[in-house]
């Protein structure tokens, strides 16, 4: 007679390897919050189209990428290094000059009377701009605004702006807004890459 082998139990494993996932699931973060903030132009029904509302010329600032990734800037050629001063002064319009966004005295919390700026500055690319220049084009748009929030942040609060609490950073945001709008790409290329 054979000596009968002893069996391993396996019930409980099921048990385990559902315990061991459980526990994966909840003590894993998942990032959500990734990709670029950016306002998007308003949708208009083509039957209204001729309604629309014109924006007032001043209070954008043009900025395009050509297919050559050559920077323009209010029509004009420009680096991308400059960008960021140039965003900068757009947005502050420092002298209040004609030419630069409106802006309007608001009453902010915990910031008092601040003339908010009506600036916008809206992007265009060529469908055939680079992945590389596009993203440095970007960044140095979203480094000008960082910039300008941590400055007020500093003057106002004595602190940069990812130091102050939830209600200052709104107060900062509201001071100076993000206004980047990004149109739909150009095909000057005529299809060809």
């Amino acid at each position: 007679m054979a000596k009968r082998i002893q069996e391993i139990n396996a019930g409980s494993m099921a048990d385990i390897a559902f315990l061991l996932l459980i526990f994966y699931l909840v003590s894993t973060t998942m990032n959500v919050d990734s990709g670029l903030q950016r306002m998007l132009p308003p949708y208009i029904d083509p039957s209204e189209q001729q309604q629309t509302n014109k924006v007032n010329k001043r209070n954008t600032l043009l900025v395009f990428v050509d297919a050559h990734d050559r920077l323009m800037v209010q029509s004009q050629i420009a680096q991308v290094e400059d960008l960021n001063g140039i965003v900068k002064e757009f947005i502050l319009n420092p002298q209040d000059r004609e030419d630069m966004p409106e802006k309007v005295m608001e009453k902010i919390d915990l910031i008092g009377e601040y003339p908010v700026g009506k600036g916008l500055v809206s992007l265009q690319n060529d469908r055939a701009t680079s992945y590389d220049m596009y993203m440095r084009v970007q960044n140095e748009l979203v480094r000008a605004f960082n910039e300008l929030r941590d400055d007020l942040a500093a003057d106002k609060f004595g602190r940069k702006f990812d130091e102050l609490s939830d209600d200052e950073k709104k107060a900062i945001q509201t001071a100076i807004p993000l206004r980047i709008s990004e149109a739909e790409p150009r095909d000057m290329t005529g299809g060809k890459k």
